[in-house]
């Protein structure tokens, strides 16, 4: 068996792992975002988890709430939210992302040395 194929269960139990953490970390922020809105706009649940959702996906809140307290909350919200949602991303896309990185520096890489040997043999070619 190739080492490939012995590490891929290890791999894919990471994966799972970092994919059910960045979920729950989701599910916290829109529970606590829902939640929040809630009580302090006195809002139908279902309009404060809209709310929420749209403040961070960074879509921007449908509608301003009305209370100060309400205001603080949905800003930090949005800090907490967008932060939230891109760092789950990332954690569950990082390997993936950082694999493909690597793989277009090898290409570049490779083509600044056949581009290099190319100089080199034309340099050679015009000494006398």
């Amino acid at each position: 068996m190739s080492s490939n194929t012995t590490t891929s269960p290890g791999r894919l139990r990471r994966f799972r792992r970092r994919a059910l953490y960045s979920v729950l970390l989701i599910v916290v922020v829109l529970a606590v975002g829902t939640l929040g809105i809630h009580y302090l706009e006195g809002w139908a649940y279902i309009d404060s988890f809209y709310f929420t959702t749209m403040l961070v996906t960074a879509e921007g809140p449908p509608n301003v709430p009305a209370t100060d307290a309400g205001k603080i909350f949905a800003s930090f919200m949005a800090f907490v939210g967008v932060g939230s949602v891109v760092t789950a991303l990332v954690f569950i896309l990082g390997p993936a992302l950082a694999a493909i990185w690597r793989k277009s520096i090898g290409e570049v890489e490779k083509e600044i040395r056949v581009a290099e040997h190319k100089i080199e043999r034309k340099k050679n070619e015009d000494e006398p």
